[in-house]
Formats: C-alpha cells, structure tokens, sequence
C-alpha cells in the first residue's frame, strides 16, 4: 500500500453506502471479537478504522454509559454512513488517519480494528501509533469476519507466505511494535488476533 491514503479513500468512498448490505450478517461475528477484548463498564476504546461503524454499539454496551467509545476512519463517506444508520450515537466518530490519532498518549483501554492491517501504509508505525494511545496492559483487537484463506478465495487470489496478517509475520510485526501478541485464530469463520500492550 502507498503512503498515499488516495487510493484507500477512493476504494471506500464507492462502496461506503452499500457497505453494510454486502455483510449483512457480520453482527455475531463482530460481538463475539468484541467480547475477547475483556472490556469493562468506563473503560475507554478505540475503533480503529471503523467504516460505518458496526462495532460501535457492541463497543458502547462493553463499556457502559460511563466508557468513553470513538470511532476513526480516514473515509468521510464511511463516516457519513454511520451516522445514518445512527451509529454516532454509540460512540463519538472522528475523521483521523491512524497514523497519527488526535488522542493523548496512554488515554485507551483497547482498540478495535476490523479489517485495518491489510490497509495501513506503513505497519509497523501505524501499530505503533495505536500502542501509543493505549495504556500498558491495554489490549489490540485485529480482526476479520473472515479467516485469511476465505477471503482470499472471495478475492480470486492466494494465501502467499509473506502475507502480513500470518501468525508467524503478524506476531514479530507486533513484538516490533509495542505490543505482544497473546492469542491467534485464523478460521473460515473469522480472523482474530489479540495483543497485549507492552509495559
């Protein structure tokens, strides 16, 4: 992926309002990663990369009325369709490129990121942008509704060995990055790797 966000942008601007159409039925997937997070009632959390913000409102009863839940997507139209499904008001969205987040350093509990990784320009400093914003022992949830070998089949491609999200490049990635990947699960049913932020 380019520096460039360009091509992100416009990837997502076109799809944006039919997004939630496509994948009508991610809801159990999205609840069952959010729940792995172990959040709790105030907690503070991130979504990473939140599109049209299906995660929100799960994210929003995790952490009760008290928790503080944001949404950041570097799309506006992403963004613009999560308000009119009335996401916004689970959670505050915010128009930020995850490179460089406009949040305190060590202000998070956890951060939720559905389908970033194969987006990032830049891994290793993006994963590190996120551990900078979360607090020691804060947890990084990266997941997919898909595992790696059916997406790449609904994509007419393969699985290579250098593929960034395997466990044994994803894991030294993290390690690089500030955080310690503590659990890994790459199925047909979902892709999910948890991570611990580094003390």
């Amino acid at each position: 992926m380019s520096d460039d966000h360009t091509h992100v942008q416009e990837f997502f601007s076109a799809r944006a309002a039919g997004w939630d159409d496509r994948f009508p039925d991610d809801g159990p997937a999205y609840a069952a990663a959010v729940s792995e997070l172990g959040l709790r009632e105030g907690d503070h959390v991130l979504d990473a990369g939140c599109g049209t913000g299906r995660a929100l409102p799960t994210l929003r009863d995790a952490v009760g009325p008290s928790g503080t839940v944001l949404g950041a997507d570097l799309t506006p139209a992403m963004l613009e369709a999560a308000v009119r499904a009335r996401r916004d008001r689970a959670g505050q969205l915010l128009l930020a490129d995850v490179s460089r987040l406009p949040l305190r350093a060590e202000s998070l509990h956890a951060v939720f990121a559905a389908g970033l990784i194969a987006h990032l320009p830049n891994p290793a400093e993006n994963l590190r942008e996120l551990a900078r914003v979360v607090r020691p022992g804060g947890v990084l949830a990266l997941f997919h509704p898909i595992g790696r070998a059916a997406l790449a089949a609904r994509q007419g491609r393969r699985i290579t060995p250098d593929d960034l999200r395997a466990e044994g490049s994803l894991g030294p990635l993290l390690s690089a990055s500030g955080w310690r990947m503590t659990s890994y699960v790459d199925e047909d049913a979902r892709f999910l790797a948890l991570a611990v932020r580094h003390p």
